[in-house]
């Protein structure tokens, strides 16, 4: 299937996780389907009337017959999180799409750091299934406030691999602020870390990970929510659509995806906010203004790729295949 086709499911179960949390089970609405193969670490997008939001799937990455994510109600956030909660009820059918993965998992890596904030554990759960399953060697700790507020606690007590989990919980001064776990502080050789939640969470713990010798490279991210909101203006420049050759003047205080939708042009947005990488399009010719948090370092520096919700251009024209 296309990545921008969506498939039909089942709220099949939904079990409280913690205080602000549920843990969904997603089935095929059909008899006998099955679901996209996915990678641990990816997530898929959840259709919940107009508002379209990103889940990693937390499930374990061979299973085709049902997916599994975890949603924490924010209470200050952009609506998704209230209307799973309030709204949606097992039987219900809602559209997702196939899974995109944006934080890949090297199974390969002599030892593997798994290090979540909260509702952060998601795609970390998920690659630890994977590395269970390959006989891996990995550690994952958990933060949150309270055994209370920990999403997924009776879940991931239920694992196999519940003899690799570590919690941490602020309320007994066990922070990642006080203090970086020894795994982050004394890296062995070959190690990889991935870490998962909250943007001060994120930037401490790499923080951390740099004052102790890790390579760039070995420090892997995914965030939910950018710390400071992305700089969307700039300096006017113009979009050529390959297909057609009609060129489309872009404002400093437009974006490239509200000139293609206003010129007829199917624009896929979902988080608006460059980290979810469902708007990315391929660059036939010019030079990207990067302001995406999804691309990899070496993405960027190819220029072939560009989120047209959130960056813009460093030459006077970008030739897009569209």
């Amino acid at each position: 299937m296309s990545d921008h086709e969506t498939i039909e499911v089942v709220v099949h179960g939904m079990t409280r996780s913690s205080d602000r949390s549920l843990m969904i089970e997603l089935r095929p609405s059909a008899q006998n389907a099955v679901l996209p193969a996915f990678e641990a670490g990816a997530h898929i997008d959840v259709h919940l009337g107009s508002l379209v939001r990103q889940y990693s799937l937390l499930g374990s990455d061979d299973e085709t017959d049902r997916y599994w994510i975890g949603v924490l109600r924010e209470e200050d956030g952009r609506g998704g999180s209230a209307a799973v909660h309030d709204a949606l009820r097992v039987g219900d059918r809602v559209r997702i799409s196939a899974p995109r993965n944006t934080f890949p998992l090297d199974a390969s890596a002599g030892h593997s750091v798994l290090l979540a904030g909260g509702i952060g554990l998601t795609p970390l759960v998920a690659m630890a299934e994977r590395l269970h399953r390959e006989g891996a060697s990995f550690e994952l700790h958990a933060y949150s406030p309270s055994e209370e507020t920990l999403p997924l606690r009776d879940h991931l007590a239920s694992r196999p691999w519940a003899s690799r989990v570590r919690l941490h919980y602020s309320g007994t001064g066990d922070s990642l602020r006080a203090g970086a776990p020894e795994p982050i502080t004394s890296p062995q050789p070959g190690a990889v870390l991935y870490v998962c939640g909250p943007p001060g969470f994120i930037d401490a713990a790499v923080a951390y990970a740099a004052s102790a010798g890790w390579p760039e490279e070995a420090v892997r991210t995914e965030r939910f929510v950018l710390a400071e909101p992305v700089e969307l203006s700039g300096a006017a420049f113009s979009v050529i659509a390959a297909s057609t050759g009609q060129v489309m003047g872009v404002g400093e205080d437009e974006t490239i995806a509200e000139v293609l939708e206003r010129n007829g042009f199917q624009v896929f947005l979902s988080c608006e906010q460059g980290i979810c990488g469902s708007c990315i399009t391929d660059v036939l010719d010019g030079i990207p203004d990067h302001r995406d948090e999804v691309q990899s370092p070496a993405e960027h520096a190819s220029n072939t790729l560009i989120n047209i919700c959130c960056s813009r251009s460093r030459t006077p024209t970008l030739t897009l295949d569209i």
